[in-house]
């Protein structure tokens, strides 16, 4: 790009001059120039009339709004007309070119199945309703949650970090701040979301290798070292021992002098989809259910900042659910979680507003979209007409967003990159709050720095160079785009009434019919790549003989040593009698009904251990053991 020349100095402007009016031969009059004093008082009058025009049109607007909230879009006649052109357009324009160049298939549909006509227009949407749509920011909020969205502040910009010890995520976190991630995303390894030490026999070979390790609070103290917890917003993806990473979450934040109440982010915390699809569990599901709604009631009346659970439709996408499935599967999820939240007496109002949900991002760029505006739509309505919200803030679907991981292919990994940006764009077009995208060598291990880079500058690049965040839901109003809206939300709708018939949803995943329809697509899905109907490129398609070798992140066996060394140590330097006493009133709360954050919180501070935690809930509650469906 060519360098910009500088201006010189006190170099005078000059604007180009007119072409001289034409005159009838009469001498041009002169032009008379206001005083001052004049010019403010004539710029005044016209700042007041113009602020006068713009209250008579947002009062006319909301008149007509009022007149007209049931009424159509699209005037009948308009409809009429364009309906006749259409028809004809089918008969002549789109016979002709068919017959000499077929369709490349009989029947265009969506990944989730739903049927693409030909051509959509005005008259598709004859029923178009504008209060269906609504404003970003109203209700039923298809259009947002906020008015300004990225206008006022760009989405949330998050990168998994987690792996290895404490130490290791500790600097992988910094190294991300310092590149500009806006907040801080926790992965643990699988030891600590199965609720067990790195000590315990069932962790053999997995300490440390598909995220950080973690068993007791002095691993957490050395996680968040330096990093101020007031400061940063942290999302941990921990659902069966989450009550236990919350709690030292609260500890770090002590010792470091902040109180729970300024503590910002969120926990996954969703046990109903580890049941339905990522299977990693450690009670039954209404035990289960139990902790969560004990952590969502601890919440609402002390950390007024962080979000108890983010009810995740992700798992349940990666586990092979369409985006109907995963749509209706994580409604329904949230829907369950709010009735038990309102059985124990909590008013709706207190506790939905912390509530967020986490949705995957796939590749069909515009059911991705109309996903997002469904989900807020269904979730406005059902809050307010079934559980009587008043809150405007308890109907708003706030939401993370993570690119698809099921989607990266190990070979030709490079092109993983080009997938994760269409998905994330997808993702900033359907409105999300906050974004991660996948790193392109995820398909064979943790990300390395390198990876994780480019996968930050994606969002970045979005955000920053693409014009995308300079307009508010710039899709509203497309034929297609409100039509997927539309047959997303009514199929979600099929599924959400099949499961209140059933009893609910915790009955409905007891019975296996969430894992049973996700099941059949999965299959669907995986014999359509094999029979050669879906296409995906590197993979079926556009093979390459040679793929390039990309750089790995290995983790080293050392670090199960490390971490087991450590956990002795801690075992050797606390109160072991202040240790049993806080697990014993762990027990007496999960065997009555006294709230368990208080007891496992005392518990963490003891610096009892996590898999000591969860082996008091085994005890009350037994292990769960997942019968077989097929």
């Amino acid at each position: 790009m060519p360098a910009r020349t500088a201006p010189k100095k006190n170099a005078r402007s000059v604007a180009p001059r007119r072409a001289p009016a034409q005159t009838s031969g009469k001498a041009a009059p002169k032009l008379k120039v206001a005083p001052a004093p004049a010019a403010k008082k004539k710029a005044g009058k016209a700042l007041k009339s113009a602020k006068a025009a713009v209250k008579k049109v947002v009062a006319r607007v909301k008149k007509a709004s009022k007149k007209d909230s049931t009424s159509r879009v699209y005037e009948a006649a308009t409809v009429k007309a364009v309906a006749r052109a259409t028809e004809k357009w089918a008969k002549e324009d789109l016979a002709q070119t068919t017959a000499k160049m077929p369709l490349r298939k009989k029947q265009f549909v969506t990944d989730s199945g739903i049927p693409i006509p030909d051509l959509l227009t005005l008259a598709d949407r004859k029923d178009e309703r504008p209060e269906r749509i609504g404003l970003p920011g109203q209700f039923p909020f298809t259009r947002g949650v906020q008015p300004t969205m990225y206008r006022g502040r760009l989405w949330t910009m998050r990168q998994f970090a987690g792996f290895g010890t404490p130490e290791d995520t500790n600097k992988r976190f910094k190294y991300l701040i310092s590149h500009g991630m806006t907040g801080l995303s926790t992965a643990f390894d699988m030891p600590a979301l199965m609720g067990y030490d790195a000590d315990h026999p069932m962790s053999r070979g997995e300490v440390g290798k598909e995220g950080v390790a973690v068993s007791s609070l002095r691993d957490f103290e050395i996680l968040f070292d330096g990093i101020q917890l007031d400061k940063v917003s942290t999302s941990m993806t921990i659902n069966a021992s989450a009550i236990v990473a919350l709690c030292m979450y609260i500890a770090v934040g002590e010792k470091q002098g902040v109180p729970m109440a300024k503590l910002a982010g969120t926990i996954q915390n969703d046990m109903l989809k580890e049941y339905i699809a990522q299977k990693e569990w450690i009670v039954a599901p209404r035990p289960a259910v139990r902790i969560v709604t004990d952590m969502i009631e601890f919440c609402t009346k002390h950390m007024p900042k962080w979000y108890p659970v983010s009810i995740s439709g992700y798992h349940i996408r990666e586990a092979g659910a369409t985006a109907v499935q995963e749509l209706a599967f994580t409604l329904a999820d949230g829907f369950g979680y709010v009735e038990e939240c309102v059985k124990r007496g909590l008013d709706v109002d207190a506790f939905a507003p912390q509530l967020s949900f986490f949705w995957d991002v796939h590749n069909d760029f515009f059911e991705e979209i109309a996903k997002f505006r469904a989900a807020r739509r269904i979730w406005a309505n059902v809050l307010k007409d079934r559980f009587g919200a008043k809150n405007a803030r308890s109907m708003q679907l706030k939401t993370h967003a993570q690119t698809a991981g099921v989607s990266l292919t190990a070979q030709q990994p490079y092109n993983n990159v080009v997938r994760t940006a269409l998905q994330a764009l997808a993702a900033v077009l359907g409105g999300t709050q906050s974004l991660h995208t996948n790193s392109l060598d995820e398909t064979y291990a943790l990300p390395t720095e390198e990876s994780v880079t480019i996968a930050l500058r994606t969002q970045q690049l979005i955000g920053h160079e693409s014009g995308v965040d300079r307009v508010v839901d710039p899709l509203a109003g497309s034929y297609y785009v409100e039509y997927l809206t539309d047959e997303m939300e009514k199929r979600a709708m099929d599924y959400i009434r099949r499961i209140d018939d059933m009893g609910g949803i915790i009955r409905a995943v007891e019975e296996g019919y969430p894992q049973k329809e996700i099941g059949e697509s999965a299959y669907r899905f995986q014999r359509e790549v094999e029979q050669g109907d879906r296409l995906i490129v590197g993979v079926n398609a556009f093979k390459s003989n040679s793929d390039t070798p990309i750089e790995l992140l290995h983790i080293d066996e050392k670090v199960a040593e490390d971490q087991k060394a450590r956990l002795a140590q801690v075992k050797a330097e606390r109160n072991g009698a202040a240790v049993e006493a806080a697990l014993a009133k762990v027990e007496a709360a999960c065997r009555g009904t006294d709230n368990l954050m208080p007891p496992v919180l005392e518990a963490v501070k003891a610096y009892a251990t996590l898999g000591e935690i969860c082996d008091v809930f085994r005890k009350v509650w037994g292990q769960y053991r997942e019968g077989g469906a097929f």
